[in-house]
Protein backbone atom coordinates (compact mmCIF):
# COMPACT_ATOMS: atom_id res chain seq x y z
CA UNK A 1 0.00 0.00 0.00
CA UNK A 2 1.09 3.33 -0.87
CA UNK A 3 2.06 5.85 1.81
CA UNK A 4 0.52 9.34 1.77
CA UNK A 5 2.54 11.48 1.23
CA UNK A 6 3.38 14.48 4.58
CA UNK A 7 2.07 17.79 4.00
CA UNK A 8 5.66 18.30 4.27
CA UNK A 9 6.61 16.89 2.01
CA UNK A 10 3.74 17.69 -0.66
CA UNK A 11 4.55 21.13 0.12
CA UNK A 12 8.37 21.11 -0.95
CA UNK A 13 6.77 19.45 -4.55
CA UNK A 14 10.14 17.23 -4.53
CA UNK A 15 10.47 15.02 -7.39
CA UNK A 16 10.11 12.00 -5.44
CA UNK A 17 6.77 12.75 -4.11
CA UNK A 18 4.37 15.00 -6.90
CA UNK A 19 1.17 16.16 -5.91
CA UNK A 20 -2.08 15.92 -7.63
CA UNK A 21 -4.27 18.59 -7.50
CA UNK A 22 -8.16 19.34 -7.87
CA UNK A 23 -8.58 22.69 -9.61
CA UNK A 24 -11.67 24.19 -8.18
CA UNK A 25 -13.05 27.76 -10.37
CA UNK A 26 -16.40 29.12 -9.32
CA UNK A 27 -19.15 31.37 -11.14
CA UNK A 28 -22.15 33.03 -10.67
CA UNK A 29 -24.21 33.28 -13.68
CA UNK A 30 -24.53 30.40 -16.89
CA UNK A 31 -23.27 33.35 -19.02
CA UNK A 32 -20.33 33.30 -17.31
CA UNK A 33 -19.50 29.73 -17.68
CA UNK A 34 -17.06 29.74 -20.92
CA UNK A 35 -15.37 32.31 -19.66
CA UNK A 36 -14.83 30.33 -16.14
CA UNK A 37 -14.01 27.48 -18.64
CA UNK A 38 -10.85 29.69 -20.03
CA UNK A 39 -9.65 30.75 -16.74
CA UNK A 40 -9.65 27.26 -15.31
CA UNK A 41 -7.78 25.79 -18.42
CA UNK A 42 -5.29 29.06 -17.27
CA UNK A 43 -4.94 27.45 -14.15
CA UNK A 44 -4.25 24.06 -15.64
CA UNK A 45 -1.30 25.83 -17.46
CA UNK A 46 -0.35 28.16 -14.30
CA UNK A 47 0.00 24.62 -12.04
CA UNK A 48 1.40 22.47 -14.70
CA UNK A 49 4.20 25.05 -15.23
CA UNK A 50 4.34 25.07 -11.04
CA UNK A 51 5.25 21.47 -11.24
CA UNK A 52 1.89 20.20 -9.82
CA UNK A 53 0.14 17.22 -11.75
CA UNK A 54 -3.90 18.11 -12.05
CA UNK A 55 -5.74 15.01 -11.88
CA UNK A 56 -9.18 16.77 -11.88
CA UNK A 57 -10.81 20.55 -12.57
CA UNK A 58 -14.02 21.13 -12.37
CA UNK A 59 -16.00 24.26 -12.35
CA UNK A 60 -19.01 25.17 -9.71
CA UNK A 61 -22.16 27.19 -10.54
CA UNK A 62 -23.04 28.97 -7.37
CA UNK A 63 -25.81 31.31 -6.35
CA UNK A 64 -23.81 33.72 -3.59
CA UNK A 65 -20.26 32.98 -1.87
CA UNK A 66 -20.15 32.12 1.61
CA UNK A 67 -17.57 34.08 3.62
CA UNK A 68 -16.63 31.36 5.53
CA UNK A 69 -15.48 28.38 3.00
CA UNK A 70 -15.86 30.99 -0.18
CA UNK A 71 -18.26 27.77 -1.92
CA UNK A 72 -22.04 26.88 -0.10
CA UNK A 73 -21.96 24.38 2.49
CA UNK A 74 -23.44 21.59 -0.43
CA UNK A 75 -21.05 22.69 -3.05
CA UNK A 76 -18.19 21.97 -0.15
CA UNK A 77 -19.74 18.43 0.14
CA UNK A 78 -19.17 17.62 -3.18
CA UNK A 79 -15.78 19.09 -3.78
CA UNK A 80 -14.98 16.96 -0.50
CA UNK A 81 -15.88 13.88 -2.38
CA UNK A 82 -14.87 14.09 -5.20
CA UNK A 83 -11.07 15.13 -4.28
CA UNK A 84 -11.38 11.57 -2.36
CA UNK A 85 -12.35 10.20 -5.34
CA UNK A 86 -9.49 11.56 -7.83
CA UNK A 87 -7.04 10.56 -4.60
CA UNK A 88 -6.15 14.57 -4.38
CA UNK A 89 -3.56 15.44 -2.44
CA UNK A 90 -4.02 19.76 -2.85
CA UNK A 91 -6.82 21.81 -3.97
CA UNK A 92 -6.42 24.94 -6.06
CA UNK A 93 -9.09 27.33 -6.25
CA UNK A 94 -8.82 29.90 -9.30
CA UNK A 95 -9.93 33.15 -7.15
CA UNK A 96 -7.91 34.16 -4.25
CA UNK A 97 -9.21 33.11 -0.75
CA UNK A 98 -8.76 34.69 2.62
CA UNK A 99 -6.34 33.21 5.29
CA UNK A 100 -9.43 32.27 7.33
CA UNK A 101 -11.48 30.72 4.24
CA UNK A 102 -8.43 28.65 3.60
CA UNK A 103 -8.07 27.06 7.46
CA UNK A 104 -11.70 26.18 6.79
CA UNK A 105 -11.65 24.48 3.74
CA UNK A 106 -8.66 22.62 4.63
CA UNK A 107 -10.12 21.50 7.98
CA UNK A 108 -13.33 20.34 4.98
CA UNK A 109 -11.20 18.49 2.94
CA UNK A 110 -8.30 17.45 5.00
CA UNK A 111 -5.73 18.49 2.53
CA UNK A 112 -3.67 21.85 1.92
CA UNK A 113 -5.82 24.20 0.22
CA UNK A 114 -4.05 27.18 -1.83
CA UNK A 115 -5.40 29.87 -4.38
CA UNK A 116 -4.49 30.93 -7.75
CA UNK A 117 -2.27 33.87 -6.12
CA UNK A 118 0.03 31.37 -4.48
CA UNK A 119 0.40 29.69 -7.78
CA UNK A 120 1.69 32.46 -9.67
CA UNK A 121 3.72 33.62 -6.70
CA UNK A 122 5.66 30.01 -6.46
CA UNK A 123 5.79 30.57 -10.43
CA UNK A 124 7.54 34.08 -10.43
CA UNK A 125 9.61 32.68 -8.12
CA UNK A 126 11.04 29.56 -9.71
CA UNK A 127 11.10 32.01 -13.02
CA UNK A 128 13.41 35.10 -11.11
CA UNK A 129 16.98 35.60 -12.26
CA UNK A 130 18.00 39.02 -11.46
CA UNK A 131 18.49 40.03 -7.83
CA UNK A 132 15.46 42.90 -8.48
CA UNK A 133 12.27 40.13 -9.66
CA UNK A 134 13.93 37.80 -6.70
CA UNK A 135 13.88 40.46 -4.38
CA UNK A 136 10.41 41.78 -5.60
CA UNK A 137 8.91 37.85 -5.54
CA UNK A 138 10.00 37.55 -1.58
CA UNK A 139 8.81 40.91 -0.96
CA UNK A 140 5.05 39.54 -2.45
CA UNK A 141 5.39 36.23 -0.53
CA UNK A 142 6.09 37.59 2.52
CA UNK A 143 3.34 39.96 2.29
CA UNK A 144 0.95 37.19 1.34
CA UNK A 145 2.07 34.59 4.17
CA UNK A 146 2.02 37.52 6.83
CA UNK A 147 -1.95 36.71 7.73
CA UNK A 148 -1.51 33.24 7.55
CA UNK A 149 1.02 32.68 10.05
CA UNK A 150 -2.38 31.63 12.74
CA UNK A 151 -2.13 29.10 10.49
CA UNK A 152 1.25 27.47 10.67
CA UNK A 153 1.14 27.63 14.24
CA UNK A 154 -2.37 26.53 15.36
CA UNK A 155 -0.56 23.43 16.73
CA UNK A 156 1.56 25.17 19.15
CA UNK A 157 -1.40 26.71 20.84
CA UNK A 158 -3.00 23.64 20.98
CA UNK A 159 0.18 22.36 23.46
CA UNK A 160 -0.93 25.47 25.96
CA UNK A 161 -0.31 24.05 29.31
CA UNK A 162 1.15 20.55 28.65
CA UNK A 163 4.49 19.33 29.27
CA UNK A 164 5.85 22.70 31.17
CA UNK A 165 6.82 22.12 34.81
CA UNK A 166 4.16 22.44 37.28
CA UNK A 167 0.43 21.39 37.46
CA UNK A 168 -1.65 22.43 34.59
CA UNK A 169 1.02 23.86 32.65
CA UNK A 170 1.12 26.87 35.27
CA UNK A 171 5.00 28.11 33.28
CA UNK A 172 3.17 29.45 30.03
CA UNK A 173 1.31 32.65 30.20
CA UNK A 174 0.51 31.89 26.91
CA UNK A 175 0.41 29.50 23.96
CA UNK A 176 4.04 28.94 22.56
CA UNK A 177 2.30 29.73 18.96
CA UNK A 178 0.89 32.47 20.65
CA UNK A 179 4.71 33.73 21.17
CA UNK A 180 5.97 32.01 18.00
CA UNK A 181 3.28 34.46 15.95
CA UNK A 182 4.41 37.45 17.30
CA UNK A 183 7.99 36.64 16.96
CA UNK A 184 7.83 35.23 13.43
CA UNK A 185 5.44 38.53 12.70
CA UNK A 186 8.78 41.25 14.01
CA UNK A 187 10.86 38.52 11.67
CA UNK A 188 8.88 39.25 8.51
CA UNK A 189 8.47 43.02 9.57
CA UNK A 190 11.83 43.51 9.37
CA UNK A 191 12.31 41.38 6.35
CA UNK A 192 9.96 43.28 4.41
CA UNK A 193 11.98 46.70 5.72
CA UNK A 194 15.14 45.03 4.02
CA UNK A 195 13.41 44.17 1.15
CA UNK A 196 12.04 47.32 0.16
CA UNK A 197 15.42 49.01 0.98
CA UNK A 198 16.93 46.68 -1.63
CA UNK A 199 14.04 47.35 -4.30
CA UNK A 200 14.46 51.06 -3.66
CA UNK A 201 18.36 50.78 -4.30
CA UNK A 202 18.14 48.57 -7.31
CA UNK A 203 15.11 51.14 -8.66
CA UNK A 204 18.07 54.22 -7.92
CA UNK A 205 20.19 52.83 -10.46
CA UNK A 206 17.34 52.03 -12.63
CA UNK A 207 16.65 55.57 -12.65
CA UNK A 208 20.51 56.27 -13.26
CA UNK A 209 20.12 53.82 -16.35
CA UNK A 210 17.05 55.72 -17.62
CA UNK A 211 18.73 58.95 -17.70
CA UNK A 212 21.31 57.88 -19.66
CA UNK A 213 19.59 56.61 -22.12
CA UNK A 214 17.41 59.46 -22.32
CA UNK A 215 20.55 61.83 -23.19
CA UNK A 216 21.35 58.90 -25.65
CA UNK A 217 18.07 60.32 -27.64
CA UNK A 218 17.38 56.83 -28.46
CA UNK A 219 13.32 56.25 -29.05
CA UNK A 220 12.56 53.18 -26.84
CA UNK A 221 9.83 50.18 -27.47
CA UNK A 222 8.35 47.99 -25.01
CA UNK A 223 7.03 44.81 -25.66
CA UNK A 224 4.22 44.18 -23.45
CA UNK A 225 1.11 42.04 -23.41
CA UNK A 226 -0.17 39.01 -21.96
CA UNK A 227 1.85 36.27 -21.18
CA UNK A 228 2.82 33.70 -23.74
CA UNK A 229 1.80 36.01 -26.34
CA UNK A 230 5.42 35.84 -28.18
CA UNK A 231 6.94 38.57 -26.80
CA UNK A 232 10.39 36.78 -26.43
CA UNK A 233 10.31 35.32 -29.71
CA UNK A 234 9.49 38.58 -31.39
CA UNK A 235 12.42 40.64 -29.60
CA UNK A 236 14.22 37.68 -30.68
CA UNK A 237 13.14 37.92 -34.65
CA UNK A 238 13.72 41.89 -34.70
CA UNK A 239 17.32 41.85 -33.59
CA UNK A 240 19.00 38.57 -34.22
CA UNK A 241 19.56 37.67 -30.16
CA UNK A 242 18.70 34.56 -27.97
CA UNK A 243 16.22 35.87 -25.65
CA UNK A 244 15.38 32.54 -23.49
CA UNK A 245 12.44 31.62 -25.23
CA UNK A 246 9.73 28.95 -23.64
CA UNK A 247 5.99 27.93 -24.27
CA UNK A 248 4.99 28.13 -20.87
CA UNK A 249 3.54 30.66 -18.64
CA UNK A 250 5.91 33.33 -17.47
CA UNK A 251 9.03 32.19 -19.52
CA UNK A 252 10.21 36.01 -19.10
CA UNK A 253 10.43 37.63 -16.28
CA UNK A 254 13.22 40.39 -16.24
CA UNK A 255 13.54 43.01 -18.51
CA UNK A 256 15.43 42.31 -21.49
CA UNK A 257 16.73 45.21 -23.81
CA UNK A 258 18.50 45.27 -27.23
CA UNK A 259 19.33 47.76 -30.20
CA UNK A 260 16.98 47.66 -33.66
CA UNK A 261 18.15 49.05 -36.65
CA UNK A 262 15.29 50.31 -39.29
CA UNK A 263 15.49 50.42 -43.17
CA UNK A 264 15.92 54.19 -42.20
CA UNK A 265 19.11 53.02 -40.06
CA UNK A 266 17.59 54.94 -37.12
CA UNK A 267 18.51 52.60 -33.85
CA UNK A 268 15.36 51.92 -31.20
CA UNK A 269 16.10 50.06 -28.21
CA UNK A 270 13.47 47.17 -27.68
CA UNK A 271 12.12 46.20 -24.46
CA UNK A 272 10.87 42.96 -23.38
CA UNK A 273 8.64 42.72 -20.39
CA UNK A 274 7.46 40.59 -18.05
CA UNK A 275 3.47 39.14 -19.07
CA UNK A 276 0.21 40.29 -17.87
CA UNK A 277 -2.29 37.77 -16.74
CA UNK A 278 -6.17 37.87 -15.70
CA UNK A 279 -6.44 38.17 -11.85
CA UNK A 280 -2.98 39.32 -11.38
CA UNK A 281 -2.88 39.68 -7.93
CA UNK A 282 -2.20 42.80 -6.37
CA UNK A 283 0.57 41.79 -4.43
CA UNK A 284 2.20 41.11 -7.65
CA UNK A 285 1.41 44.38 -9.51
CA UNK A 286 3.03 46.56 -6.52
CA UNK A 287 5.86 43.83 -6.29
CA UNK A 288 6.82 44.68 -9.91
CA UNK A 289 6.22 48.44 -10.45
CA UNK A 290 9.70 49.18 -10.65
CA UNK A 291 10.19 46.59 -13.24
CA UNK A 292 7.36 47.67 -15.22
CA UNK A 293 7.76 51.23 -14.61
CA UNK A 294 10.71 50.46 -16.41
CA UNK A 295 8.97 49.82 -19.76
CA UNK A 296 6.72 52.53 -19.27
CA UNK A 297 9.05 54.72 -19.39
CA UNK A 298 9.52 53.92 -23.66
CA UNK A 299 8.13 56.07 -25.67
CA UNK A 300 6.12 53.61 -27.35
CA UNK A 301 4.47 50.49 -26.33
CA UNK A 302 4.20 47.52 -28.57
CA UNK A 303 0.84 45.88 -27.44
CA UNK A 304 1.46 41.94 -28.63
CA UNK A 305 -1.50 39.68 -28.84
CA UNK A 306 -1.70 36.36 -29.38
CA UNK A 307 -4.65 36.12 -32.17
CA UNK A 308 -5.14 32.62 -32.21
CA UNK A 309 -6.07 32.18 -28.67
CA UNK A 310 -9.67 31.85 -28.15
CA UNK A 311 -9.44 34.68 -25.73
CA UNK A 312 -7.83 37.08 -27.38
CA UNK A 313 -9.82 39.96 -26.77
CA UNK A 314 -9.75 39.18 -23.47
CA UNK A 315 -6.51 38.62 -23.22
CA UNK A 316 -5.88 41.67 -24.55
CA UNK A 317 -8.39 43.60 -22.69
CA UNK A 318 -6.63 42.36 -19.19
CA UNK A 319 -3.42 44.07 -20.75
CA UNK A 320 -5.02 47.36 -20.47
CA UNK A 321 -6.61 47.27 -17.22
CA UNK A 322 -3.29 47.06 -16.09
CA UNK A 323 -1.59 49.48 -17.99
CA UNK A 324 -4.86 51.54 -16.13
CA UNK A 325 -3.67 50.63 -12.93
CA UNK A 326 -0.31 51.50 -13.89
CA UNK A 327 -1.29 54.82 -15.24
CA UNK A 328 0.28 53.84 -18.56
CA UNK A 329 -2.71 54.50 -20.87
CA UNK A 330 -1.89 57.50 -22.18
CA UNK A 331 1.53 56.17 -23.56
CA UNK A 332 1.09 55.49 -27.94
CA UNK A 333 0.63 51.94 -28.16
CA UNK A 334 0.81 50.15 -31.36
CA UNK A 335 -1.18 46.83 -31.19
CA UNK A 336 0.37 43.78 -32.71
CA UNK A 337 -1.62 41.11 -33.55
CA UNK A 338 1.05 37.79 -33.52
CA UNK A 339 0.49 34.37 -34.34
CA UNK A 340 -1.72 35.55 -37.50
CA UNK A 341 -0.45 32.06 -39.00
CA UNK A 342 -2.09 30.27 -36.70
CA UNK A 343 -5.63 31.85 -36.44
CA UNK A 344 -8.52 30.34 -37.44
CA UNK A 345 -11.11 33.03 -36.41
CA UNK A 346 -10.84 35.95 -38.82
CA UNK A 347 -13.79 37.68 -36.49
CA UNK A 348 -11.57 38.38 -34.17
CA UNK A 349 -8.79 39.72 -36.25
CA UNK A 350 -11.46 42.03 -37.12
CA UNK A 351 -12.87 42.72 -33.41
CA UNK A 352 -9.31 43.34 -32.40
CA UNK A 353 -8.84 46.03 -34.88
CA UNK A 354 -12.22 47.46 -34.82
CA UNK A 355 -11.16 48.06 -30.16
CA UNK A 356 -7.51 48.27 -30.76
CA UNK A 357 -6.17 51.77 -33.14
CA UNK A 358 -3.06 50.93 -35.14
CA UNK A 359 -3.10 47.59 -35.66
CA UNK A 360 -0.85 45.52 -37.47
CA UNK A 361 -0.90 41.82 -38.41
CA UNK A 362 2.55 39.64 -37.79
CA UNK A 363 3.71 36.20 -37.32
CA UNK A 364 6.95 36.54 -34.82
CA UNK A 365 7.72 32.71 -35.86
CA UNK A 366 7.95 32.72 -39.47
CA UNK A 367 8.51 36.69 -39.02
CA UNK A 368 5.59 37.22 -41.84
CA UNK A 369 4.53 41.05 -41.97
CA UNK A 370 7.48 42.80 -40.01
CA UNK A 371 7.57 45.36 -43.13
CA UNK A 372 4.10 46.71 -41.95
CA UNK A 373 5.31 46.75 -38.12
CA UNK A 374 8.23 48.41 -39.34
CA UNK A 375 6.48 51.23 -41.41
CA UNK A 376 4.22 51.00 -38.27
CA UNK A 377 6.95 52.03 -35.98
CA UNK A 378 8.42 54.51 -38.38
CA UNK A 379 5.03 56.15 -38.74
CA UNK A 380 5.07 56.59 -34.83
CA UNK A 381 7.99 57.85 -34.52
CA UNK A 382 7.50 60.65 -37.17
CA UNK A 383 5.17 62.17 -34.51
CA UNK A 384 8.06 62.51 -32.07
CA UNK A 385 10.62 64.20 -35.06
CA UNK A 386 10.68 67.29 -36.73
CA UNK A 387 11.94 68.04 -40.53
CA UNK A 388 14.20 71.17 -39.83
CA UNK A 389 17.07 72.91 -41.88
CA UNK A 390 20.03 74.38 -40.13
CA UNK A 391 22.97 76.08 -41.10
CA UNK A 392 25.91 75.07 -38.53
CA UNK A 393 29.62 76.22 -38.78
CA UNK A 394 32.17 74.38 -40.04
CA UNK A 395 34.15 75.17 -36.84
CA UNK A 396 30.81 73.65 -34.00
CA UNK A 397 31.95 69.99 -36.24
CA UNK A 398 30.98 68.43 -32.66
CA UNK A 399 27.41 69.83 -33.41
CA UNK A 400 27.24 68.34 -36.61
CA UNK A 401 28.30 64.77 -35.79
CA UNK A 402 25.68 64.48 -32.95
CA UNK A 403 22.71 65.90 -35.66
CA UNK A 404 24.42 63.57 -38.04
CA UNK A 405 24.39 60.57 -35.45
CA UNK A 406 20.69 61.36 -34.05
CA UNK A 407 18.80 62.51 -37.31
CA UNK A 408 17.57 61.50 -40.41
CA UNK A 409 19.21 63.64 -43.26
CA UNK A 410 17.18 64.31 -46.15
CA UNK A 411 20.43 66.76 -48.45
CA UNK A 412 23.80 68.49 -46.97
CA UNK A 413 25.38 70.76 -48.45
CA UNK A 414 28.36 73.72 -47.58
CA UNK A 415 27.95 77.20 -48.21
CA UNK A 416 31.48 79.47 -47.38
CA UNK A 417 32.32 78.08 -43.80
CA UNK A 418 28.77 76.56 -42.64
CA UNK A 419 27.53 73.05 -42.69
CA UNK A 420 23.70 73.31 -44.17
CA UNK A 421 21.58 70.07 -43.34
CA UNK A 422 18.07 69.32 -43.60
CA UNK A 423 17.45 66.68 -41.19
CA UNK A 424 14.98 65.18 -39.64
CA UNK A 425 15.32 65.02 -35.52
CA UNK A 426 13.43 64.13 -32.27
CA UNK A 427 11.46 66.76 -31.01
CA UNK A 428 13.73 66.98 -27.86
CA UNK A 429 17.08 68.08 -29.95
CA UNK A 430 15.26 70.65 -32.30
CA UNK A 431 15.03 72.72 -28.94
CA UNK A 432 18.44 72.95 -28.68
CA UNK A 433 19.36 73.93 -32.01
CA UNK A 434 16.99 76.89 -32.25
CA UNK A 435 19.95 78.91 -33.19
CA UNK A 436 20.78 77.17 -35.92
CA UNK A 437 17.60 76.82 -37.33
CA UNK A 438 16.42 78.47 -40.64
CA UNK A 439 13.27 79.76 -41.94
Amino acid sequence: MTQKPTNEETSTHSTEVKEAALLVSVYKGTDEKQTCLEHLQELVLLTETYGIEVVEKVTCLVRKYEGATYVTTGKLEELVELSKTCKATLVIFDDEITPAQQRNLEKAFGIPVIDRTKVILEVFAARAQTKEAKAQIELAKVKYEAPRLKRLWTHLSRQHGSGGGGGGGGGFSRGEGEKQIEIDRRILKDKIHVLKKNIEDVRAIRSTQRVARERSEIPVFAIIGYTNAGKSTLLNALTDSEVFVENKLFATLDTTTRVFKLSTNQEILLIDTVGFIRKLPHLLVAAFKSTLEEAFQADVLLHLVDVSHPMALEQATTTYDVLEELNATKKPIITVLNKIDQCQNQDMVMRLKLKFPKTVCISALTKTGFDQLEEAIITELKLFRKLVKLCIPQSDYATVSEVMRLGNVVRQSYEDNDVLIEVDLPDSIVGKLAKYIQE
